[in-house]
């Protein structure tokens, strides 16, 4: 599964990204290759718009059951580390591309932009998601500007009240203009659990499960009563 993940959502999703902004410049299709402007200006609106519109798609995915389903993958991981950031069902970068596509379309965002912003995102996406301890201190100048290993872990929680959370992957201002930011959890990141309640068992991570987890509902075992004798 990681290694799909990484091969699909860190090289081919990007380059069908890109085909997607070379050929909306090909047709003169999307608001900046209407309207004149500086190249820095592009990037600049290109990158907001993106990151937003990545923000937006994870609240959708963790809010609609049908998408839940394929980003229930990425958080069945118990643990949190970079490898986390690279596992996801192809079923959701599929989705992902046809979103993305969408708005890159309307937009015109040029073919350079978008190569800066997917190197940009992957790169925050695999950092905020590993098992880094930054001072205190460090990481709440840092966070400012870009979303931190402990902002991210939140997200993980198991607990609803916590993972509900802290959506963001790269710029960390949406979450907070949505009232959906969360400093830290209840307890110590260290006593918090990472994952699903209801998938925690081995075969769980398994390969081929992880494939097939979109089509389950995991249905917790209830006590049996026992039949009273006559």
């Amino acid at each position: 599964m990681v290694m799909i993940g990484t091969f699909l959502s860190r090289l081919l999703l990007p380059i069908g990204l890109v085909g997607v902004a070379l050929w909306a410049d090909r047709i003169g299709f999307g608001l900046l290759n209407i309207v004149e402007s500086p190249a820095i200006f592009e990037l600049g609106v290109a990158i907001l718009l993106l990151d937003f519109t990545v923000w937006g798609q994870h609240w959708c995915l963790h809010k609609v059951s049908f998408f839940w389903r394929f980003h229930r993958v990425h958080h069945t991981d118990i643990d949190f580390d970079t490898f986390t950031a690279l596992r996801f069902h192809p079923g959701e970068l599929v989705l992902s591309l046809i979103w993305k596509g969408l708005v890159i379309i309307g937009l015109g965002a040029p073919a350079f932009a978008i190569i800066v912003f997917e190197i940009a995102l992957s790169s925050v996406a695999i950092f905020n998601h590993s098992n880094l301890a930054l001072p205190k201190r460090v990481d709440q100048i840092m966070r400012l500007f870009i979303v931190t290993p402990d902002m991210h872990r939140v997200h993980h929680s198991s607990d609803p009240s916590e993972g509900l959370h802290n959506y963001g992957f790269l710029i960390p201002w949406w979450d907070r203009l949505a009232g959906c930011y969360r400093a830290a959890p209840k307890q110590s990141h260290t006593l918090m659990e990472i994952g699903q309640s209801e998938w925690r068992a081995p075969e769980d991570n398994r390969f081929l499960n992880l494939l097939w987890q979109p089509l389950c509902q995991k249905i917790p075992n209830l006590p049996r009563r026992r039949s009273s004798l006559r």
